[in-house]
Order: structure tokens, then C-alpha cells, then sequence
């Protein structure tokens, strides 16, 4: 989540009517393929130990095809949309030159949708969501992508004052509904069983922490 906000965020800091104060446009585009390259790297990574993980019943077609999977269906299945439009802007920014710019800028496009869909992926299939931490990770990429898109809208403001207004619009409505879902959401009770955990794992998990809380007799 951190290399895929960094990279959204090195992307609209490198856009073509965005200058970035004493930083060459080559660094920063040099940046944003790394940190590009690295998010695909770790979300495969991500994927592999999910799969071979014994916990829950996650298989590799779930992690690919949205919405088939039994664990938290409709939570992973946003991860795999997530994956399934990463892919599609990696493969479409190595065959660049063959496609064309307008196809090219057509497809990147899909990094605006691919990065709120994988945020709220990962608050809803996370179990550290709770945690201090995840939280303060969590706010930490949604005011980095806040303040990028602020500052392309800012920019833009002149020569496209729909698409700035637009896109101003969008982040702010985006963020106030994950601030009114998180806490009858995933902060919410049971969440574990409302976002479509299997009842055999539920169960497991809960015999798993009676056992864990159990006095042995003396």
C-alpha cells in the first residue's frame, strides 16, 4: 500500500503541467517506474503468501478473478480488481512505444481508480485494521494522494477547470465515506463475521482463543 501511494503520488508529481521544485523531471519519472515496479513485486509477493497461507482458503483464481472467492468475498475481490488494473497499467507502460501515447494515457488513467479500490481492500480484509499503527499508515498514504491530487487540481486549474473541480470533488467524497464506514465497518464490532469470514474459521478462531485463555487446573 505505502509503494503503491508512492507511486501514484511520483506519478502526478511528474505530469506534464506539474513542476516539481528542484527536482528534475527525469528523476522523478525514474522514481515512479521504480516504485511502480516495486509495488507489483511486493502485491505478487502478497498474493503468493496469501495463497499458501493455510489460515484462510484463498486460492490463486481468487486472487485474480474478482468476487469468486469464499473468504470475505466481497473484500478480496476488490484486491483482485486492484491487482487485475495494476497489471494492466504495468504491461501497457512496457509496451508504450507500440501502443501509442493516447492508448498508453487511456490505460493509466486506471491508477486513480486502482489505488482508493486497493485501500479499501486492505481495511477490509486486513485483521491489524484496528491497530494504532494500520491506522496511522492507512491516513498516512490517504493525505499523500490527497495532497498530490489537490496539487494537479491546482495546476490544472486554468486550462481545465471542470476536470480540477472533478477531481477535487472526488477525493473529498471519497474520504468522507471511508470516515463514515470505518467505524460501523471494520473499526465495528464483528466485523470479522460481517465482511463474509467462513463460519469454520470463525469458529476455529474462537476456539483457538478460549484455549489461549483457559487456567490450567493445578
Amino acid at each position: 500500500m505505502i509503494l503503491l501511494t508512492l507511486s501514484l503520488v511520483l506519478g502526478v508529481a511528474g505530469a506534464q503541467r506539474l513542476r516539481v521544485t528542484r527536482v528534475p523531471r527525469f528523476v522523478v519519472d525514474s522514481l515512479h517506474r521504480t516504485a511502480s515496479l516495486l509495488a507489483v513485486t511486493f502485491l505478487l509477493v502478497h498474493i503468493l503468501t496469501a495463497v499458501l497461507d493455510s489460515y484462510a482458503s484463498i486460492s490463486l483464481t481468487d486472487a485474480i478473478i474478482p468476487f469468486v472467492g469464499s473468504y470475505r468475498p466481497l473484500w478480496l475481490g476488490l484486491g483482485a480488481t486492484a491487482f487485475d488494473l495494476l497489471i494492466a497499467i504495468t504491461i501497457t507502460s512496457l509496451a508504450r512505444l507500440s501502443l501509442g501515447l493516447r492508448v498508453w494515457r487511456a490505460v493509466h488513467w486506471l491508477a486513480y481508480a486502482c489505488w482508493p479500490i486497493a485501500l479499501v481492500h486492505a481495511l477490509g480484509t486486513g485483521t491489524d485494521v484496528p491497530s494504532t499503527w494500520m491506522l496511522a499508515i492507512g491516513g498516512a498514504c490517504l493525505l499523500a494522494v490527497l495532497g498530490a491530487v489537490g496539487a494537479r487540481a491546482f495546476a490544472e486549474r486554468q486550462r481545465h477547470p471542470r476536470s480540477a473541480r472533478a477531481a477535487v470533488a472526488t477525493a473529498i467524497g471519497f474520504t468522507v465515506a471511508l470516515a463514515l464506514w470505518l467505524p460501523g465497518g471494520p473499526l465495528g464490532p464483528q466485523w470479522a463475521r460481517r465482511s463474509g469470514t467462513p463460519a469454520p474459521l470463525l469458529h476455529s478462531a474462537a476456539g483457538r482463543l478460549a484455549a489461549d485463555h483457559a487456567v490450567e487446573p493445578a
